[in-house]
């Protein structure tokens, strides 16, 4: 990193689905935008318009990469599509419900609530794992472009990670931040650390809800 220049990161988390509405799990599977998601994507697009970026990057799975179909068409966005800043793989709990988790797999549901962050769930990742891809994929794409301006368009889970790396929030600590469909939420790199620029912003949604369900 250049001395004196800060690179910025804008993080967008994708619109509603309608996996969101009905309390499913998503991890690495899909579920397609409900309409209120792909209003929230275009009205993000309008606010995007605001803003010049070096580059754009977004999650590989279906529903991120509508989100930035729709909102990077006003600003004809190029979006670099990564696996690296996908959601969580959840594994065998990956498309239920709470409700269904504690009905077919009990215990892998109590572990995934309170083993901690090293907790491996079958078939998927650890929190702790899932947190050093998402750095890894973030320390990349500011090393790449260096005092640069930079969109991604992800997951909740993969901007609560990131929220926690930039202020040093413990994994093992519950999560009392936002994490909104469409949100704005901006973090810079200088040449010592990542600071956190601005969190939760939807004021661009207008008068669209938003859910904070990761």
């Amino acid at each position: 990193m250049l001395m004196g220049i800060k690179t910025k990161v804008f993080l967008v988390r994708h619109g509603e689905t309608e996996w969101n509405l009905s309390g499913r799990w998503q991890g690495h599977l899909d579920a397609p935008l409900t309409e209120r998601g792909e209003d929230q994507a275009r009205c993000l697009g309008e606010r995007l318009q605001e803003e010049t970026f070096d580059a754009c990057f977004v999650s590989d799975l279906g529903r991120a990469v509508k989100t930035s179909e729709i909102a990077g068409a006003p600003s004809a966005l190029a979006f670099e599509r990564d696996e690296r800043i996908r959601e969580r793989d959840l594994g065998v709990i990956q498309g239920m419900t709470t409700a269904e988790m504690l009905d077919s797999c009990p215990d892998v549901y109590h572990s995934f609530r309170n083993d901690g962050p090293d907790y491996v769930l079958p078939g998927g990742e650890s929190f702790r794992q899932f947190q050093q891809r998402c750095i890894d994929a973030l320390e990349d794409f500011a090393s790449r472009h260096p005092g640069g301006r930079l969109l991604v368009i992800s997951h909740g889970g993969v901007l609560g990670a990131i929220f926690r790396h930039v202020t040093g929030i413990p994994l093992e600590a519950p999560r009392r931040f936002l994490l909104m469909n469409c949100s704005v939420n901006i973090v810079e790199k200088d040449e010592e650390d990542w600071t956190l620029g601005s969190w939760g912003d939807v004021s661009h949604l207008k008068n669209l809800e938003s859910l904070d369900d990761s």
